[in-house]
């Protein structure tokens, strides 16, 4: 019955005049989408609208599934086409809508309707009231209900016409590539892919940076992170993930500085180099997981610290979060299973027992120093010998 979409979508609406570079950019990310199913597709947009003409044979399913995975898609509606909208055949079109879509037709309904050409010979509140009184002819048995009606039909006046009455919903957000770049500090753990997933969905182009410390950290903790950036793509797009060799680092580190300030130094090396490659890309800000008071190193306190070796602006989208509700986003994603996988990203050898909750910036710099002789050297090396992985759904 169905052979074309009718996409919604929502902020994308109030963008006044530069609008037409975000449909375009949505429409750009649905059609890379549905490439992925199969060739054929055709999108195009019109007045507040995108349409999607499906080739003969698609898979319904499919297709709803990869249009539930492009940002800024509000809502799907499984339009039927009426190529004939001379007023008889549109209104004989909408009962043979109903008369396939409803087996069961005990009832009630209204009738919306939208012009997209006022130059169209019966009015919008016409095209309701006369559709309306055709299928009350037509089924009896339906009954008219404008206040809270069971099945609301929606035609719409185009070059064609097209006729709708479900709204599946969409991920809704922008389409991403509408609103910069940022990287992405990816750990194996829930967070981090929340977070990625969140700042997707504002458009925000992802690239992803993971530290890696072998032999503390498996192969397989390196795969998990590059499955979990793989279920961030689906939504994101293709994501470029830099893979760094942080061991030689982190033990250098251990060795020179306060095992009590290990984690905050760590965490600011890996700042630094996250933001050097991010500078490298083009990236315009850097995203992490972290929420206020989850971990040691997750304090105002650390989080002050941490961000003064920055000067991208650093993102946190989950920093308010309890832990339940990052949970439930990473179970909707699909990342959930993923990510509680055993694969430690950062063996327990470098986790001091009683890590500092709330560090004085002053403090660390000054144990920093102690790391002069060789740290600017390790830090080249790793940031030259990064493993660039270029993960895609």
């Amino acid at each position: 019955m169905y052979r074309a979409f009718l996409i919604k979508y929502a902020e994308i609406g109030i963008k006044g005049k530069n609008r037409f570079i975000f449909e375009n950019i949505l429409k750009r990310n649905i059609a890379n989408a549905l490439a992925k199913l199969r060739d054929g597709y055709e999108i195009s947009k019109e007045q507040g609208r995108v349409f999607i003409e499906c080739p003969e044979g698609f898979d319904y399913d499919d297709t709803i599934e990869a249009l539930q995975h492009v940002f800024g898609v509000a809502g799907i509606c499984p339009v039927y086409v009426i190529d004939n909208i001379e007023f008889e055949n549109l209104k004989k079109g909408v009962g043979d809508y109903v008369e396939q879509a409803y087996p069961d037709k005990n009832f009630t309904f209204k009738v919306e309707a939208r012009r997209a050409d006022k130059s169209y010979p019966v009015t919008s509140p016409e095209i309701c009231a006369k559709t309306g009184a055709h299928l009350l002819d037509r089924f009896p048995e339906m009954k008219v209900n404008v206040h809270d009606p069971d099945v609301e039909f929606m035609v719409e006046v185009r070059n064609r016409g097209y006729v709708y009455s479900e709204v599946i919903p969409g991920p809704q957000g922008m389409p991403v590539g509408s609103s910069g770049k940022a990287m992405l500090l990816l750990s194996g753990g829930i967070d981090s892919p929340v977070a990625g997933w969140m700042i997707a969905k504002r458009g925000v182009t992802i690239d992803a940076v993971y530290f890696h410390a072998p032999p503390y950290t498996s192969e397989r903790a390196k795969q998990k992170v590059v499955d979990l950036a793989k279920i961030v793509s689906r939504y994101a797009g293709p994501i470029r993930l830099h893979v760094v060799n942080f061991t030689d680092i982190q033990l250098y580190i251990y060795e020179q500085c306060p095992h009590e300030e290990l984690t905050i130094i760590m965490r600011r090396y890996m700042m630094r180099i996250a933001e050097a490659i991010a500078e490298k890309r083009g990236c315009q800000a850097l995203i992490t997981g972290e929420s206020i008071g989850q971990v040691a190193s997750q304090t105002v306190e650390s989080l002050l610290t941490t961000n003064a070796v920055c000067k991208l602006p650093v993102f946190r989208p989950v920093i308010g979060f309890d832990k339940q509700d990052i949970v439930e986003i990473s179970q909707k994603i699909g990342a959930f299973e993923t990510s509680i996988q055993p694969f430690e990203d950062c063996c327990t050898i470098f986790v001091a027992k009683h890590p500092v909750t709330k560090p004085i910036l002053s403090v660390i710099e000054k144990s920093e120093k102690k790391l002069s002789e060789k740290i600017d050297e390790l830090v080249e090396k790793a940031l030259e010998t990064v493993e660039v992985i270029n993960v895609r759904w």
